[in-house]
Order: C-alpha cells, then sequence, then structure tokens
C-alpha cells in the first residue's frame, strides 16, 4: 500500500475536465501544511516545472487497465492505457512540465498546467535540460493528430 498527501493544490479558472485548449491556462498552486514557502526556495531560477498530479475527477469504474482507443476514437488505433497519456490511468497520476511565471511566497503561478481547479498536487520539480532526451522523440502519427488542439 502507498500512501501520498498532497503537497499543493491548483486553482484556476478550469472548472470541468476537458481535452483540448490547455496551452494559455494561467494555475497557481498553493503549498498546503505542512509545507511552507520554504519549500519553494530558490524556484524562480527555473523557467519550467514538472508538475505530478492526481486525476481526482476520474470515476473509478471509468479506470482502464487494458487497451483502448484514445479518446475513445476509433479513427485511432488500439493502444494500451500505459501507452497513452489519458486520464483513465490505473494509479490517476498525471505529469505536466508547464512554464513557471512567478513565485509568490507559498505560491507559484505557471501557464500550460493541464489540470482543473482544485486539483491536489503530489510533487513538483524543477525542469532541468540534463533529464530531458538527447536523442529525437519518436512517437506514431496519431499522436500528433490528437495533440493538435491540446495546447
Amino acid at each position: 500500500m502507498i500512501e501520498l498527501d498532497p503537497i499543493a493544490v491548483v486553482r484556476n479558472s478550469r472548472k470541468t475536465v476537458e481535452d483540448d485548449q490547455w496551452g494559455e491556462v494561467v494555475s497557481t498552486i498553493e503549498l498546503l501544511p505542512p509545507l511552507t514557502a520554504e519549500a519553494l526556495t530558490g524556484i524562480e531560477s527555473f523557467s519550467h516545472l514538472e508538475v505530478i498530479y492526481y486525476f481526482d475527477r476520474v470515476q473509478t469504474a471509468k479506470i482502464e487497465t487494458g487497451a483502448r482507443h484514445p479518446r475513445n476514437n476509433p479513427d485511432w488505433p488500439l493502444v494500451g492505457i500505459l501507452a497513452q497519456r489519458g486520464k483513465n490511468r490505473p494509479n490517476q497520476i498525471g505529469v505536466t512540465i508547464c512554464k513557471l511565471l512567478e513565485h509568490n511566497g507559498s505560491s507559484i503561478t505557471v501557464k500550460g498546467l493541464d489540470a482543473v481547479d482544485g486539483t491536489p498536487i503530489l510533487d513538483i520539480k524543477p525542469v532541468m535540460k540534463e533529464f530531458l532526451p538527447k536523442e529525437d522523440i519518436r512517437q506514431p502519427d496519431w499522436v500528433g493528430e490528437l495533440m493538435q488542439n491540446y495546447w
């Protein structure tokens, strides 16, 4: 058994779960006790953050463990849930790299976080180039079509 407590919460204008148009969304991430502003010391030195969060609005009955068509679109291939980034994942964990706009005490403001208002944050990590792939990224053609309006 693994138990995680949220370290922060998302505040933004997106109240409902939607699949597209996340690129211009500005969110504030507010730390929760026992974390204090000290936990964010120096974060403003980074341009981007990797935010790990919990898909708390996914209904248990909708969790996928096998293969499905991404976004349930039959025009896209049947692929395993671990071979796509859908929200109905077995552990309901989301990960996004977003732009850091501001650090103010125990909160940060970011752009491009694809999490709705009230989403629990599990972790925040600075993006460091040394952790990004040095090789070219390879992906199937359907991903470009799926992501066309995402950001």
